[in-house]
């Protein structure tokens, strides 16, 4: 990071460690699936294609993040649990549960087309992710009993539901007045009675829900010259189907659970969801303060190189990141304004905000998540001849500032390193392409002022940095502003305001940027 006299902010930033021996399990689930499903015609009660769709996605996870061992997923979430000694990310929470939503949302759109190459995805899926922190083994046991306890109830209740308004006849309305007193058995007796429907051999898939999590499997790693097979044994992702999940019959005889998680000393009886909520690792952002999500992307360095932007900066990617900002304001309409550069965005609510009550979590995952999604949908429209060769993911945090100086200075210390960072990439990558190697141009820049490296470019490589395009000499702000149009109402033309979305590359420090757009901060 570059230093400048705004580095203060940093203090704002507060520590959220998972303390050991604490279990992390990350839950997420999706936002508003069902108005996602009922756009994209997901057959009901289950879609088989659209829950293959989510195992494949958790199956990923799994192979990206080799300290995540099980996971448990049905309808439109997942939990995945960590290893009791994971150090993934410091144990951050908000680092483990951004990175994990963002990449599962990726790969979601990545994998939609192989699962419905006929069905367009009309629009970005998002997730929202929170952590559980489980103090006991026992706690991640009834975890577990609970979610699939959820599981059962609700396929239940739909199968029941969609067949009495599919199949029996009744309304929406009926349907739900007809099972809103009903117990277990008296859903298996409709079904039985009515559709001469066997509950129990419904599909596993959908009664039990999905785990996933690694075994031994035999894997040919080449071939001897007479023709035959190598094989070495190799940990790899597995879907598993179990009516008790949480029960050590199940649990105990996989030698992977026992040795990461340690075995279930008995069985699950009593659910308390109460008492599992309370385990939430939840933190609820003080009100009438100003609360900024940044997001960075993951190991972003690798993922320029594969995908062969131009260096030092790459136009389209840059123009696909403020894409997917300008998407992320029209979806949210709490976010007033937001500043990106290079890998990284910062999106900043409004003061007064409600979104998600304020939980951190939640509001980070979900803008994250979407984020992600669109930055995969939009790949082809501004790279139409590159191929997108992995899924990316983005991290994220929620930071509070108590004031609007505060804030400003918060985004004067991005647009700094900005133009410092942006500065010295230009000299850097000047040089390299020159003929010269890194560590040679990483020597001759070290302890190079601003000024130098400005005499550097212009006497070495005829070039002009002030005059070098603004977006990447200062960043991308993505607001909003009021216009006014004139519309024909009656035969008179008539005036109306309205609000667009707007992309400038400008001195966000100086006080005229602020006294020009004074309705952002007001």
């Amino acid at each position: 990071m570059a230093n400048s006299k705004y580095e203060y902010v940093k203090s704002f930033e507060v520590e959220d460690e998972v303390m050991p021996p604490n279990l992390i399990v990350v839950r997420i689930d999706g936002r508003d699936f069902r108005r996602f499903s009922e756009v994209h015609e997901f057959e009901k009660p289950n879609d088989e294609k659209a829950l293959n769709l989510m195992n494949q996605c958790a199956m990923a996870v799994l192979e990206e993040y080799p300290d995540i061992v099980f996971s448990y997923g049905y309808s439109d979430e997942y939990s995945f649990v960590l290893k009791k000694t994971s150090k993934f990310y410091q144990r951050r929470s908000s680092k483990i549960s951004s990175v994990i939503v963002s990449f599962f949302s990726s790969v979601y759109v990545t994998k939609w087309k192989e699962f419905f190459p006929h069905k367009e995805l009309r629009y970005p899926p998002s997730f929202r992710s929170r952590i559980v922190s489980c103090a006991l083994l026992e706690v991640l046991q009834t975890y577990l009993a609970w979610r699939q306890k959820d599981c059962h109830v609700q396929n239940q209740y739909n199968t029941c539901f969609w067949e009495l308004v599919t199949k029996g006849g009744k309304t929406e309305i009926e349907a739900q007045e007809i099972l809103k007193d009903a117990k277990e058995q008296d859903r298996n007796e409709l079904l039985h009675q009515q559709f001469g429907i066997n509950y129990n051999d419904c599909l596993a898939l959908f009664r039990q829900g999905t785990c996933i999590f690694k075994t031994e499997v035999e894997h040919v790693v080449k071939y001897n010259e007479d023709g035959t097979p190598v094989k070495r044994l190799r940990r790899k992702p597995s879907i598993f189907h179990s009516e008790n999940i949480a029960g050590r019959s199940f649990w105990n005889e996989h030698a992977s659970l026992l040795k990461e998680l340690r075995g279930f000393s008995e069985d699950c009886f009593k659910l308390n969801p109460d008492y599992i909520r309370s385990f939430l690792f939840e933190s609820k952002m003080m009100p009438s303060i100003w609360i900024v999500i940044r997001i960075d992307g993951c190991h972003f360095h690798r993922f320029s190189d594969i995908h062969e932007f131009n260096k030092p900066n790459d136009k389209q990617a840059l123009d696909l990141m403020n894409l997917c900002a300008v998407a992320v304001l029209e979806e949210f309409q709490d976010i007033i304004f937001s500043y990106g550069v290079s890998d990284e965005y910062s999106f900043v609510l409004k003061k007064d905000s409600q979104l998600y009550q304020r939980r951190a979590s939640e509001i980070v995952s979900v803008i994250l998540s979407f984020f992600s999604s669109m930055y995969v949908m939009k790949w082809k429209d501004v790279f139409p001849k590159k191929e997108l060769k992995y899924p990316p993911s983005f991290d994220g945090r929620a930071v509070c500032y108590p004031s609007a100086e505060i804030l400003r200075d918060y985004l004067a210390w991005r647009q700094v390193d900005c133009h410092i960072n942006n500065q010295y990439n230009t000299c850097f990558w000047s040089i390299v392409k020159s003929g010269k190697s890194k560590s040679e141009a990483q020597s001759y820049l070290k302890g190079t002022q601003a000024r130098e490296k400005n005499e550097l470019l212009l006497k070495e490589f005829g070039i002009d940095y002030n005059t070098l395009p603004p977006m990447f000499r200062q960043g991308s702000s993505v607001f909003r502003v009021k216009t006014e149009t004139s519309i024909r109402e009656n035969g008179a033309s008539v005036r109306k305001a309205q609000t667009e979305i707007i992309t400038e590359y400008c001195n966000i420090i100086e006080q005229s940027f602020w006294e020009s757009h004074p309705s952002i901060l007001d």
